[in-house]
């Protein structure tokens, strides 16, 4: 165990050392070369896919200042290379993800999800050694998924028999196979990305550089939600893997969910938790998680105005975790700027709508101004909820154990986020971290909807209970899946369930009911349930939120304890709110001016801002902005080479053609005169508007991407 930790905290070491190097902040993906409609100005264009154009591709967007990343899918691609033999002379169509009616899954024509054969991972290997020669300086192996519905195939009836030593077993036979079926899929992606990072990082090294090794990936939450399996947590113990991105989007928080008994949408809740989820899995860890949100979504059937909504959701969702500063501004910004959507009463499609486009900008230049030292958030800290990756396991097929729209977790968060309380995620296979549990004053699990990897997990929650924590433990402990071949029945073990050997540790019998007890300095609630009950009835949270109350109780904690309609983040000058509908009250929350409102692409300034539930809003206070004298507050493009002193104000404007620009510019007094130039061929077209109040003045401008210089003259004329 000694060992153990020195390895941990060597590993905690490198990985943040690592991430001080790195100052990249933003980025997006893009499959094409660049263009002038398209130039984000963020740091990374992550290029996408290794083909014949991939060094030109990069090189343009290399010659316009970005970062150059590779991005490509590591389950699937356009790689007919590989399945129709001219990699290696043998067709591997047999490693194809196959269903149990013999069809292969598709991810698109002639595109299926691939079994991740050791001959694969060799193919992807030539792909990264093309881009690393390219000079990318990062690639990211997008997407490693194995489908729970996949399992039988001759690929992977192979991998079966090496892996177990027995023969494959078809996973609809029993949950056992099911379990099982899951865990080799979990398996082989954690071997293919650690393989092909490996390579990648001796690969670059020999070249006299070191590329950064990045896995973008749907939570752990949508993955399970969606019966899809991949090695998400167990990456993060990889010491060739630099981070991830949290694929987070409209497409997967709208997902519906159960919520005292009413089945709908409720995208920003679930984008609460998803985020959570990503930060869960990497803040103990020391790796980079970059947060994603997209504009409009892989459907393309919606309306702008429903992107647009679903779009704010999660956009404030994303910035309820203070300690996250690094984003994917956007995904195909072709698809968001160049794409025709459908619009409310109207029967052909259209382009973005204008203001949409200026509002889009102004959010992800905004992102570049996240890392702010100084934080809070409302509601009572450290509640927490504890998941594990082995929640993709028990997904399909169910064997008669329904837990319809993954109640059985919804039913333990959704009761805390609903009335305040932001509720934090805990993975368990980060526990053996020091840190995992850190903030945590009381942690509710269940083994309803997941199962140990590892007893080490249990004596970490013990250890952590003795010195002062509190638990709360669901569940009836009946599913089909507390009697499969595992560790805790195996090698000399013979616990009827997982929790038995966790209340082993605790000093419990295997057979208590209801109780709550206190363990040396700690205390421990059985609550004999299973979590989904909770979520299935009307007011079935109650019962959830007093028992926690009553912990923190025990603890000397109770004035702690506040609920309320409202999640209030601030973050610096900015104020990120969500007031929440479903919950306590129905009162609107004011925060008092004066405020600029960033969902607003005029960026009024207001004296004060009424909010109602099911409305979310970000918000810059002036009265917290702390910068000096004259900046730029809020733009739709993207500023640089600034130039100040005491009677002007000079800067630079850069965005992407056929959008227009806003900026409110904090200034020490009115301007008396103003200077534009630009581009010889593009149309500039300043507006402005000045506030008394504030002494803010509001321009507006046609984006350019060489760039329109602005210089302000504010000196009283002689």
């Amino acid at each position: 165990m000694k060992h153990k930790s020195i390895g941990i905290l060597l590993f905690l070491c490198f990985s943040l050392l690592s991430a001080a190097d790195n100052p990249e902040q933003t980025c997006f993906q893009t499959a094409g070369g660049w263009r002038p409609e398209l130039d984000l100005r963020s740091d990374v264009a992550i290029v996408y896919g290794v083909n014949r154009s991939f060094a030109e591709r990069a090189q343009s967007w290399r010659e316009r200042g970005y970062g150059i990343h590779l991005m490509t899918g590591v389950a699937w691609g356009g790689y007919q290379d590989y399945l129709d033999g001219r990699f290696d002379g043998k067709k591997h169509w047999d490693e194809g993800q196959v269903q149990r009616n013999g069809e292969m899954i598709m991810h698109g024509v002639n595109v299926p999800y691939m079994v991740p054969t050791q001959t694969y991972v060799d193919y992807l290997k030539s792909l990264v050694k093309t881009a690393i020669d390219a000079g990318v300086t990062a690639i990211h192996l997008e997407e490693p998924e194995f489908w729970n519905r996949g399992g039988y195939s001759e690929g992977f009836k192979r991998e079966w028999q090496a892996y177990y030593g027995e023969p494959w077993q078809a996973q609809h036979e029993s949950p056992e196979a099911t379990y099982r079926s899951a865990k080799l899929k979990y398996h082989l992606y954690f071997r293919a990305l650690k393989d092909i990072f490996q390579f990648a990082k001796d690969y670059s090294e020999s070249k006299g550089d070191r590329v950064r090794c990045y896995v973008p990936t749907h939570t752990l939450i949508n993955y399970s939600a969606w019966q899809i399996v991949s090695p998400e947590s167990s990456l993060s113990n990889l010491p060739g893997m630099d981070g991830y991105i949290g694929q987070v989007w409209t497409g997967t928080a709208r997902t519906p969910v159960i919520y005292e008994g009413v089945e709908k949408e409720r995208t920003f809740e679930n984008a609460f938790l998803e985020y959570g989820s990503m930060r869960s899995m990497t803040r103990p860890t020391g790796r980079r998680v970059y947060f994603l949100t997209d504009p409009i979504e892989d459907n393309p059937d919606h309306t702008w105005e429903d992107y647009k909504k679903n779009y704010e959701a999660t956009f404030t969702a994303q910035l309820m975790y203070p300690d996250i500063f690094h984003y994917e501004v956007m995904p195909w910004p072709s698809r968001i700027f160049l794409g025709s959507y459908m619009v409310e009463g109207a029967t052909e499609r259209q382009k973005i709508p204008p203001d949409y486009a200026t509002e889009i900008l102004t959010l992800i230049n905004t992102l570049n101004d996240m890392r702010q030292e100084e934080h809070s958030i409302s509601g009572v800290a450290g509640i927490g909820v504890l998941l594990s990756d082995t929640m993709m396991f028990q997904r399909f097929p169910t064997h008669g154990e329904e837990d319809r729209l993954m109640s059985n977790f919804y039913g333990m968060a959704l009761p805390f986020l609903k009335h305040g309380i932001p509720i934090q995620l805990v993975q368990m296979e980060n526990l053996p971290f020091p840190d995992t549990l850190k903030d945590i004053r009381v942690l509710i699990m269940s083994y309803a909807n997941m199962k140990p990897l590892n007893p080490a997990y249990h004596e970490a929650i013990a250890k952590w209970v003795k010195a002062g924590g509190a638990l709360l433990y669901l569940g009836r402990d009946e599913d089909p899946y507390q009697t499969i071949r595992e560790w805790w029945n195996q090698d000399g073990n013979k616990y009827n369930a997982p929790s038995d050997h966790l209340f082993e540790l605790l000093g419990l019998p295997a057979d208590v009911e209801k109780q709550t007890g206190r363990i040396e300095k700690g205390f421990v609630t059985l609550l004999r349930k299973n979590p989904k009950e909770i979520a299935l009835q009307k007011g079935g949270g109650e019962e959830l939120r007093g028992t926690a109350r009553n912990l923190l109780q025990l603890l000397n904690l109770e004035k702690e304890w506040r609920e309320s309609n409202v999640l209030h983040v601030r973050r610096g000058p900015y104020d990120i709110v969500a007031v929440l509908d479903e919950s306590m009250s129905a009162e609107p929350y004011r925060i008092s001016g004066p405020v600029v409102d960033l969902f607003d692409p005029e960026l009024p300034v207001l004296p004060e801002k009424i909010m109602q539930p099911g409305e979310r809003h970000f918000l810059l206070s002036l009265n917290r902005w702390n910068k000096e004298s004259p900046c730029v507050l809020a733009s739709a493009a993207r500023v640089s080479d600034e130039q100040r002193d005491d009677h002007s104000y000079s800067f630079t404007l850069k965005g992407p053609a056929e959008t227009w620009g806003v900026a409110r510019i904090l200034l020490p007094a009115k301007p008396q005169k103003m200077d534009v130039t630009g581009p010889a061929h593009g149309e500039i077209g300043l507006a402005t508007g000045w506030d008394d109040q504030t002494n803010t003045l509001l321009i507006r401008f046609r984006n350019n991407p060489d760039g329109v210089r602005l210089s302000i003259d504010f000196s009283k004329p002689r």
